[in-house]
């Protein structure tokens, strides 16, 4: 807060010592002029009295309430209509509405108000709904009760309540209500246990560490003691870092995350703890990040506004041809129209006055814009929303196909922009780990003192053997251990063996760097069988499971401590509890891409052990040992070859001196207010140098169930799929290998960094010169390679190309100079592989394609690694897997499996595209057709604006009459199979062509609508001339009008069947329904005497129904009006067909296999039912919207209403804490 005083003054001075990881430092004493107890509040930084709401109330903190709601009772219904207005049709219609009101306009004010207000009362009562929603869940969040330190004791008050400097008390389960420093809990050594999965979406639980200066204060008579001052940064939405100190007893001790419990988080294993409330309501972390996705529109949605400045443009062309003719019609020769007598000033006159031609090709203007004002379908968009919003929900979301029974997860669309998108993409962008792998690491091989340990062969190793035809037999021994993260097989380093090797020393250095260089929980008994490991990724648990398995068990961990049980270390069989100090963890982050850890040993000894990528550590290795750092760097080639994933390990012995000089500098450093993860970092480099090498571990992550297959089928449907990841070269060309993005029958274009030219000008240093020579050296191999892909491309081979780029030749040849051949060089892949890229150069790659070619690009990832890249395509696509649901959140359609792709895109998104499609063109056309017959009618009234239809008839016309048949057909069409779409991938390309919503295809329409009108209005006319009624009368206008009109109805619901595929029940119920409506209305409404403004219509369909002229005309009207449309769709079909009717034709004989949502129970085992049952469960969103990100759903708490058993998940604790309390509040009353 830069505005407001702060309160108290006080004094400060040198603090005594504390332990290593937790010092004091000197505080200045303050410059600021002090006024009493108010002095200024710094503009970078905040500064909150804890336990002390007087000392805080000048600073006008904000309170804890919080509000998602977008609108309130009073801005509704201005701000709703302002939202609605936007929209191009409704403020078009709009216009038209007022418009109407006016002398001018022919027609009643009811004809344009009544489509455009229900409309509108749709809208916002959709609007109104969900923002309901949103207050009852801020309501029900803002209402949830917290205990507060007052007057000594712990008060039972409202989230809403709380105030920064608050003392809270948050009980095991229960969410923390702000953001809160922590400051004691009931655990003897200050730590608590959360859970941050309404955050990231992360289930393992994280450690926090309270000072060791606040551990006392429990209680809540020592916690009234407790006068702390916190000074921190100002809020922020960075929810991984924290900048602050705590004054306390005149010392002053640095803040991390660590000490930092942010709201939406919960407490897990702990009893309760004690915090000082830092920032509230919209100010915490978690609600700064609680802005929405910016919304994305499908391409076909963007043409769709073209093709609706087309129609503006056919109106507009329309009225001034109306308008030109008025004006040439009006005049004084035709003396029996009376228009010289109209004399008066009156609109209505003017429009009639012979003298003012000018005037009354104006007047007209406006009349007939008013007229055809139709041409425009007002429903479109309504109807449009409702088809995708069905698609969603029913299709999408409830597929089979798309379910994975093991993690009990379905497809989720957790948008309903971009379903049509999903049938036109042509690029897809994935990331490796996780997403084509199953992100479930094992610990598979090693390399220690140079020597390679494990015999095991991995699937890439046997895929490639296969590629050369040579036949691989994988032999395992008889008493291999294995458990989840530990895939390992050689009996020289089990049970003790690896004593008799060349290099023990260095085996138990790696062993012990294994077991303390990590920030794994332990969890359970802390027995080897039964202990479980929490840890922030499955590669730091695999490596621990394997110093378990190599007889270093890590089974306890303090804020200060790591207890691990060694066996063999000096005798064969002897098994020692051995605990280490740790004094620094140096924690990994994509920059430093390493982590490092200082550790005491009982005996003194003070070693730093680190583990990285072998980049990072080789830089940092002490000289000399040159045969071991060539040897491994060897075995590491030999494992990334093997698409294994490895990190280098490597220690180092400190001096007491030595170790003290850098403690100080470090904690200096944390303590700062200003670039506290910068500083970190470079002091970070002063001791992570002169590493001596230890070797390099190498994990296994196996390829998911399905991937080759789905990227076989997706690259015959004309996809071309990138692969994006941060592993080296090696690892990312076998992987592609493996999954069949790569074979050997393509042309590899391949551009690496690790060249012997540029290692050479690397060495010297010069960074300048190193960037001019990387440059020019990716500048001379991007067009070499180009220039041999135009070969390739032109020549009769055909043979497909694949290019393999690592992140330092990207980084250059993304610079604007080269991005255009590195473009042209990238399309005419089939594959390309970007390997050691960083997340922003995967977001760059995306937006390359997207922008540069202007292709309908997916991105796919399941790590926050890979949000930006999946916010920079056209759809972004999350896998719920195991690095949490930060890509889930981000993203428009999450799956938890690759191979799901396959049915999203094949399957839901190409059947979306063409319903779409035809949904749009068909409402083009009818709209088309209606306004046309209106169009004729104009010529023979002397382009006057005289109507040809009642208000009524076309106000209805495209609300009710044709509505609901193409809801239906946007619903249920169906072109081919679901199976049938995957059998031939090659129907997709449809899709990225863009074949069924081309301008040729709305041209044909045009025609069409344009014979039809002509048929419906002269065929009418023609006949009606020598009709009579029963009594002998000729027909008059609204007889005529109403016949034409029941023909339009008839005609464009029966037009509607003839371009359906799939004719379901429905289909028949909705186009027999619009027509039994019409005739219900229109016998009500001519039954029934309305008066002067319509007496007109009085009887009139009784009069036409008495007649042989009505049944007739409704008989060969239609069938003359749909003829060549017949003619047309068979000619096409026998001619020129499209791929899917081709197919249509191949299996026509054969029985329809449904599309099996619900029915499907009855073909499920058992487990399959249940896990079938869970995803029926009605999904519902977080209570906690505070917490930023809606939470998937609580399927527990329904599954346990519903009868069905569903293990708990991460996101249920939301709900099963607010159903705690509710309970506890209710045993109270």
């Amino acid at each position: 807060m830069t505005s407001g005083w702060r309160g108290r003054g006080r004094g400060r001075s040198r603090g005594e010592s504390l332990s290593p990881t937790e010092t004091t430092e000197m505080v200045a004493p303050s410059r600021t002029v002090r006024l009493g107890r108010v002095q200024p509040q710094a503009p970078g930084n905040r500064t909150v009295f804890c336990n002390d709401r007087e000392g805080n109330s000048l600073a006008k903190f904000k309170g804890n309430s919080v509000s998602t709601t977008k609108y309130d009772i009073f801005t509704f219904l201005p701000k709703g209509l302002f939202e609605q207005i936007k929209r191009v049709a409704n403020g078009y219609f709009l216009f038209i509405s007022i418009l109407s009101c006016t002398p001018v306009s022919p027609v009643s004010p009811v004809t344009n108000v009544v489509p455009l207000g229900l409309v509108l009362l749709v809208t916002l009562a959709k609007e109104a709904w969900e923002d309901w929603k949103r207050f009852q869940n801020d309501l029900s969040i803002n209402n949830t009760e917290i205990e507060v330190l007052q007057g000594g004791m712990w008060v039972t008050t409202p989230w809403k309540k709380l105030q920064v400097g608050d003392i809270v008390k948050v009980k095991q389960d229960e969410f923390f209500p702000a953001d809160l420093l922590f400051l004691a809990s009931t655990n003897s050594d200050g730590v608590c246990y959360i859970e941050t999965a309404n955050l990231d979406g992360e289930t393992n639980l994280k450690i926090r560490k309270a000072l060791e200066k606040t551990w006392d204060y429990v209680a809540p008579d020592k916690v009234s003691e407790f006068k702390g001052e916190i000074q921190c940064e100002q809020p922020n939405n960075s929810l991984y870092t924290f900048t602050g100190n705590l004054i306390l007893q005149k010392q002053t001790l640095p803040l991390s995350p660590n000490q930092i419990l942010l709201r939406g988080c919960s407490l897990r294993n702990t009893e309760y703890i004690v915090g000082a409330v830092v920032f509230t309501g919209h100010e915490t972390k978690v609600m700064m990040n609680s802005m929405k996705i910016p919304s994305k529109r499908s391409t076909l949605e963007k043409k769709l506004d073209k093709l609706i400045i087309a129609l503006f443009t056919v109106l507009f062309c329309m009225c001034l041809l109306g308008a030109i003719g008025s004006g040439i019609f009006i005049n004084k020769k035709y003396y029996y129209l009376r228009f010289d007598s109209t004399k008066g000033s009156d609109i209505a006159e003017l429009q009639f006055n012979p003298g003012n031609r000018f005037t009354v090709a104006a007047l007209t203007m406006f009349t007939l814009i008013t007229l055809y004002s139709p041409i425009i379908p007002i429903s479109l968009y309504v109807s449009i929303e409702m088809i995708k919003f069905f698609q969603c929900n029913q299709f999408i979301n409830n597929d089979l196909h798309m379910y994975h029974a093991e993690s009990n997860t379905p497809a989720l669309a957790r948008t309903s922009n971009l379903n049509e998108e999903l049938g036109q993409v042509e690029y897809i962008f994935s990331d490796k780990t996780g997403t084509l792998t199953r992100n479930l690491m094992e610990f598979f091989k090693c390399s220690i003192g140079g020597e390679i340990y494990g015999s095991g062969i991995t699937e890439i190793e046997i895929g490639s053997a296969q590629r050369s035809g040579a036949k691989v037999e994988v032999q395992r021994s008889s008493d291999t251990v294995r458990e989840k993260g530990f895939n390992f097989d050689d009996s020289r380093l089990m049970r003790g063996a690896w004593r008799n090797e060349p290099n023990p020393d260095m085996c138990k250095e790696f062993f012990r760097c294994l077991a303390i260089c990590h920030t794994v929980l332990p969890e359970g008994e802390e027995t080897p069988e039964k202990i479980r490991y929490q840890a922030a990724s499955p590669d730091e648990s695999a490596l621990v499971v394997a110093a378990k398995n190599f007889g270093f068990f890590f089974y306890k961990r303090t804020p200060t401590m790591i207890y691990v049980r060694e066996s063999h270390v000096y005798n064969l069989g002897q098994v020692e509890d051995v605990p280490y100090e740790i004094l620094n963890v140096l924690e990994f982050n994509s920059t430093r891409k390493r982590q490092s850890v200082v550790c005491r040993y009982p005996d003194g000894r003070l070693v730093l052990y680190c583990k990285g990528a072998d980049t990072v550590i080789y830089e940092r290795l002490t000289d000399g040992d040159n045969q071991l750092k060539k040897t491994t760097r060897e075995n590491l080639e030999t494992f990334g070859s093997a698409g294994l994933r490895t990190l280098c390990l490597a220690f180092r012995d400190l001096s007491a001196d030595e170790y003290e000089n850098w403690n100080e500098k470090y904690i200096q450093s944390k303590s700062s207010l200003r670039d506290r993860e910068k500083k970190l970092d470079e002091v970070a480099e002063l001791i992570e140098k002169n590493l001596v090498l230890i070797g390099a571990t190498a994990i296994e992550d196996k390829l998911q169930e399905g991937v080759p297959s789905c990227i076989e089928t997706l690259s015959r449907a004309g996809i071309k799929i990138w692969v994006l990841t941060g592993d080296k070269m090696e690892t990312a060309i076998n992987i592609a290998y493996a999954c069949k993005l790569i074979n050997n029958s393509m042309k590899q274009f391949v551009m690496s960094s690790e060249t012997d030219a540029i290692r050479e000008v690397e060495e010297k240093g010069d960074q300048v010169e190193i960037a001019r020579f990387m440059k020019e050296t990716v500048k001379k191999e991007l067009k070499r390679c180009h220039e041999e892909a135009l070969e390739h491309l032109s020549s009769a081979s055909g043979q497909k190309l694949a290019l393999v780029i690592d992140g330092k030749c990207l980084m250059y040849a993304l610079d604007p100079s080269l991005r255009v051949i590195l473009l042209n060089l990238s399309l005419n892949c089939s594959a390309v592989v970007c390997c050691r890229v960083s997340p922003l150069q995967k977001a760059q790659v995306t937006s390359l394609v997207r922008k540069g070619a202007k292709r309908i690009t997916l991105s796919i990832g399941d790590g926050a690694n890979d949000v930006s890249m999946i916010q920079a395509a056209h759809v972004g696509v999350g896998i719920s897997g195991q690095e949490g649901m930060q890509a889930v959140m981000a993203s428009d359609f999450a799956i938890a499996q690759f191979r799901f792709l396959t049915d999203l895109l094949l399957v839901h998104g190409r059947w979306s595209y063409i319903r779409i499609c035809k949904v749009v063109t068909y409402f083009f056309y009818k709209n088309l057709t209606f306004t046309l017959t209106q169009f004729w009618f104009t010529f023979q009234t002397g382009f006057s604006g005289q109507r040809f239809y009642d208000d009524w008839y076309q106000s209805l016309y495209n609300v009710i009459f044709t509505s609901f048949p193409v809801i239906i057909m946007g619903l249920f069409d169906k072109d081919v199979s679901a199976s049938l779409s995957k059998k031939y991938p090659e129907l997709y390309q449809e899709g990225i062509k863009n074949t069924f919503f081309k301008w040729r295809v709305v041209a044909t329409w045009a025609f069409f609508a344009i014979y039809q009108s002509l048929v419906l209005h002269y065929f009418v006319m023609a006949t009606s001339t020598k009709a009579m009624n029963s009594s002998g009368k000729i027909f008059g206008l609204w007889d005529i009008s109403t016949m034409a009109f029941t023909c339009v109805v008839m005609t464009v619901n029966l037009r509607l069947l003839m371009m359906c595929n799939t004719i379901t029940r429905w289909h028949y119920i909705t186009v027999g329904g619009s027509i039994l409506i019409w005739f219900i209305f229109v016998f009500i409404y001519s039954a029934i005497d309305w008066g002067r403004s319509q007496e007109n219509i009085f009887l009139t369909i009784y009069v036409l129904m008495s007649t042989s002229y009505f049944y007739l005309s409704l008989l060969l009207v239609p069938v003359a009006a749909l003829f060549v449309d017949f003619l047309y769709l068979g000619g096409q079909r026998w001619f020129v067909p499209y791929d899917y009717q081709v197919v249509q034709e191949i299996h026509r004989d054969e029985p329809e296999d449904r599309q099996i949502l619900l029915e499907i129970g009855n073909q499920l085992t058992p487990d399959q039912a249940r896990s079938y049952a869970i995803m029926q469960l009605p999904a519902q969103k977080s209570k906690h919207t505070g917490f930023a990100f809606d939470s998937p759903g609580y399927e527990s708490f329904f599954a346990a209403q519903a009868g069905v058993y569903v293990p708990q998940k991460a996101w249920d604790v939301a709900k099963r804490a607010s159903m705690k309390s509710r309970t506890k509040t209710n045993n109270k009353q």
